[in-house]
């Protein structure tokens, strides 16, 4: 067994989906094998909200007990706190085995929304994994 730590830093440029005010974000991770039969889930974690700020910062840590790093995919949605059903702000998708991770912090910049017009929406995390 093993410990994977993933270390939330912040978010830039979200997309603000409320039309009253600004959006309150928090981030949303679940993590799963994929494998060819039967996945198995490891489960999901929730960071704070951050009312009306699209720019956030976190500075958050988050830990999982996992077998391996083989087939991992930690999702990483990026949702906007609502009254009635909270909204998808962005997401992606981190293939862990192929970063190579272990004791030594490695700083992931992800893609979580793609604008045509505008600059687009990012997640930064620092990821390690212990044996």
């Amino acid at each position: 067994m093993g410990i994977l730590t993933v270390f939330l830093d912040r978010a830039t440029n979200l997309k603000d989906v409320d039309t009253i005010g600004k959006s309150d974000p928090y981030i949303k991770f679940e993590l799963e094998q994929n494998n060819l039969v039967g996945d198995k889930d490891h489960g999901e974690q929730k960071s704070t909200t951050k009312e009306n700020e699209l720019n956030p910062v976190y500075g958050e840590t988050f830990h999982y007990n996992i077998p391996t790093l083989d087939n991992m995919e930690l999702t990483v949605k990026v949702m906007d706190d609502d009254v009635l059903k909270d909204d998808k702000m962005g997401k992606c998708k981190i293939k862990l085995e192929k970063l190579g991770l272990s004791g030594t912090p490695r700083h992931v910049k992800e893609k979580v929304h793609n604008r045509i017009f505008g600059e687009d929406s990012y997640v930064f995390l620092t990821l390690t994994y212990t044996e």
